[in-house]
């Protein structure tokens, strides 16, 4: 028989995949150890050698390239289960596989950022790859007859998931190589060839005549199928010229096989007035499949064999049967058996496929993780703030009424009174109100590096959008892309969330400000030594008689203030410290029921570890309330006994010992002010090379869909093919046609602590993942993780771990702006690219 057709390659093109596919793993692992991280880097390494490997084996027609590229396509298949696939901004570039163009290649091409549009193209060609593989193979073998029905009908199936897998993974026009029409006529032509193997082992295998005339008759109507398919008008043209001429002489070639073998049949039962017609009906075919195809010697032996019995029967039948010879149409048709048939693709196709990214879990277990901890965080957060705000109303009720001050005062009447003069030294070696100045003056220049970041992300996009708005009104209808303002939708909501928490960040440093300018007095004063502090204080008014019942009193009250701070502390290190793991908990649950019900599995494991701590919480509120009303009507009754309240001398130890708690609060808030833009600095700068990739990507993309309409005028339709001969009928009839925010600030979040105005914690949007019909992603940023604020009143986001975000330079060296971070990483020219 005529050799088998084999399915030309995709040819593919090579691409940076190292910087796009590290980006997304750093930002969605972004709490990975250092270690961690250089595994991935390893991996990301590992998987770019391997695609440039496995897409230049396709041209390497041999069996044993089967498995590299099997590795590869597994390799996709495993890594797209552990990222957010539509996220990674790669512009993958193949050539259409039917387009000879040039020496050089063809012409026409497509370039899509979607990893789904790599995979499918690198199953195109595994498929094209299986059946020139089966076409070299030796026939007249056992084991070449086996390996290429095995890979003829693998090569079938893959073409038959690539009809409902190509318009998710490419939602603009595909190259004809990938269109519907085209992809039904491959898998037809796979099955069908299949079809023929399958008669050659009959016919080496010596099965009786029936079974084959019976192969034959499926056979030729599986190639009738394909010849009425491929001469569709949307694919007549896509073909090599050699392919429908080979198709039609096979489908003649096995009507002829299917009247010589049931002829045989017919001989064995001495039913020789059929037997001749049918050899007569077979002659003709002979010729015509012989004349269809342009090879004259095509099933020559067997066109031999047909006239030899022909000549033997016509003159047995002169001398001895003289039967009559029944009319062609009136003969039954010996039936049909189908052995070939599209193989589902094997998980995983490689024999020894060994996963590069092991170390990555799968995207949805993380995810969950994820949200189960920043769910716990929100918890631990709540209970932390309620022991803050507690534990700050007391320290103001205690401020009013100049305790423990007050009650020091009888221990000595000369100097500060201890706990004065421990405050004093605590704000002296915190670095006093030089630190809190210093940081206030550092505030300014973070907030205009992150405000710088936004506004060159913003230009980047606006860029590309005009260049594109630019050709699509240029083109009009030609300009197939779908426009940027579609695709960036995702992105422009992230930039607007980002604006609004710089935005409520503002509010938040003016309210630190104000509260340093309030406080601003007593905090220079403690900042200043032991002796000068003396010196500043009023004369003292009196002594206090230290045996007095309601002094004693006051300080067993103190000294159970201390306790519950004490106790407070423990609880907030528990709450701080309390962990669980979810990973085994969710990982059963989605190899069980394929999903993960995150939310309910996480609040009784959150309830079982947390509910005791909680209720510590709600019991050290409570007694507060007694204590503090103890505290009050103790100090009235000291006041009463000892007349001590009101002296200049009293008042300024309120003074200080107030300035004192506001010094602790914005210590803490202006390092946790400083943390948060730092923290968002990252965020922004992980985002803003997101965009670069997007932007590199649209402009890969632009350049190639431009080069394609510049030559499009230049090519030139294949002349028509002629349609088959009437006579070049189906044995079974006509057939039929294959289908086959910060809080306080205006704008705060509904809920919000009027009186918290930073957020202690800022909810990017989440949605992660992508409709499959968007070839670019919906990009979701990492979420900044929730935290406690040490002190309560300004929670700056803080003690975060962006252990998976790039580390950019030290503050003050942030060389990013204009340009992107990227560009520092030898990513892309900080320069507009030509047409822009």
């Amino acid at each position: 028989m005529s050799k088998l057709l084999a399915v030309p390659l995709k040819k593919p093109s090579e691409v940076d995949v190292v910087k796009p596919l590290n980006n997304l793993i750093q930002s969605t692992y972004n709490g990975s150890t250092a270690e961690e991280k250089a595994q991935y880097t390893e991996a990301v390494n590992d998987f770019s050698k391997q695609r440039n490997t496995a897409i230049w084996k396709f041209f390497e027609k041999y069996e044993a390239s089967l498995e590299v590229v099997y590795a590869y396509y597994d390799q996709i298949c495993a890594l797209e289960t552990k990222i957010s696939a539509s996220e990674l901004q790669i512009p993958f570039k193949w050539k259409d596989a039917f387009d000879k163009g040039s020496i050089f290649g063809g012409k026409i091409s497509l370039t899509h950022t979607s990893i789904l549009f790599e995979k499918v193209c690198v199953l195109f060609n595994i498929a094209a790859l299986q059946s020139s593989v089966a076409a070299s193979q030796q026939l007249d073998t056992d084991e070449g007859l086996k390996l290429a029905i095995k890979l003829l009908q693998q090569s079938a199936g893959i073409f038959q998931y690539l009809k409902g897998a190509t318009p998710a993974a490419v939602p603009s026009e595909p190259t004809p190589d990938l269109s519907q029409d085209t992809l039904i006529v491959l898998q037809a032509l796979m099955v069908a060839q299949a079809q023929e193997v399958f008669i050659l082992k009959a016919i080496k295998d010596n099965m009786k005549d029936q079974i084959i005339a019976k192969l034959c008759c499926q056979g030729e109507e599986f190639y009738a199928d394909v010849l009425r398919a491929m001469q569709k008008e949307s694919v007549r043209n896509v073909w090599e010229k050699e392919w429908i001429p080979t198709v039609a002489g096979k489908q003649a070639g096995l009507h002829a096989l299917t009247q010589l073998y049931q002829s045989l049949a017919c001989r064995s039962a001495k039913k020789i007035g059929e037997e001749i017609a049918r050899l007569r009906n077979a002659i003709d075919l002979f010729k015509a499949a012989q004349s269809r195809g342009g090879n004259e010697t095509y099933l020559d032996e067997y066109f031999s064999r047909a006239k030899r019995n022909l000549a033997e029967s016509t003159k047995d039948n002169e001398f001895i049967y003289n039967e009559m010879i029944p009319e062609l149409s009136t003969l039954a048709s010996p039936g049909k058996a189908q052995l070939a048939k599209p193989l589902p693709i094997g998980v995983p196709m490689a024999s020894n496929f060994k996963d590069i990214f092991t170390n990555l879990v799968p995207v949805e277990l993380h995810r969950a993780l994820t949200a189960s901890d920043m769910r716990k965080n929100e918890i631990v957060n709540g209970e932390i703030m309620k022991l803050r705000e507690s534990t700050q109303t007391l320290n103001a009720v205690l401020a009013s009424l100049n305790l423990p001050a007050a009650v020091e005062t009888t221990d000595s009447n000369s100097g500060l009174p201890p706990s004065l003069r421990e405050k004093a030294n605590e704000v002296r070696e915190k670095g006093g109100i030089e630190n809190v100045q210093t940081m206030l003056r550092d505030l300014p220049e973070l907030l205009n590096r992150n405000r710088e970041i936004l506004d060159e992300t913003e230009r980047l996009m606006d860029e590309e959008r005009d260049s594109d708005n630019q050709l699509r009104a240029q083109f009009k209808e030609r300009w197939t892309r779908i426009s940027s303002d579609k695709l960036t939708e995702m992105f422009r909501t992230n930039l607007k969330k980002y604006r609004e928490v710089i935005t409520n960040a503002i509010e938040a440093d003016k309210v630190v400000r104000q509260k340093f300018e309030a406080n601003q007095k007593g905090i220079e004063l403690l900042s200043l030594p032991p002796e000068q502090i003396q010196q500043a204080l009023p004369s003292a008014s009196g002594s206090v008689d230290p045996t007095c019942s309601s002094v004693q009193r006051l300080k067993q009250l103190m000294e159970a203030v201390d306790t519950i701070k004490a106790e407070r502390d423990a609880v907030e290190s528990e709450l701080k410290s309390a962990t669980f793991n979810m990973k085994d908990e969710f990982l059963h649950a989605l190899q069980k029921d394929g999903a993960i019900d995150e939310p309910a599995l996480s609040l009784s494991r959150i309830g079982q570890v947390l509910n005791p701590l909680q209720a510590q919480v709600k019991e050290s509120v409570e007694r507060q309330q007694t204590l503090v009303s103890d505290i009050q009507a103790a100090h009235g009754t000291f006041v009463s006994e000892t007349g001590n309240c009101g002296s200049s001398r009293d008042k300024l130890y309120k003074e200080l010992a107030t300035a004192y708690d506001s010094y602790v609060e914005l210590s803490g808030n202006l390092q946790e002010g400083t943390k948060f833009y730092n923290d968002l600095t990252q965020l922004l700068v992980v985002f803003q090379n997101k965009i670069s990739d997007f932007v590199f990507a649209r402009k890969t993309e632009k350049e190639e869909l431009l080069k394609d309409l510049t030559t499009e005028s230049s090519r030139q339709a294949p002349p028509a093919t002629p349609a088959l001969p009437s006579h070049y009928a189906s044995t079974s009839g006509s057939g039929s046609d294959i289908p086959s925010m910060p809080v306080g600030a205006p704008g705060a979040p509904p809920g919000a602590n009027p009186h918290v105005p930073y957020p202690a914690q800022v909810h990017m949007p989440v949605p992660y993942g992508a409709s499959a019909n968007a070839p670019y992603p919906n990009y979701v940023p990492p979420p900044m993780p929730q935290s406690f604020n040490p002190y309560a009143t300004l929670p700056y986001p803080g003690n975060y771990q962006y252990g998976g975000f790039p580390q950019g330079p030290a503050p003050g060296n942030y060389g990013t702006y204009p340009g992107s971070y990227a560009h520092q990483q030898g990513g892309y020219p900080n320069q507009k690219p030509p047409g822009w």
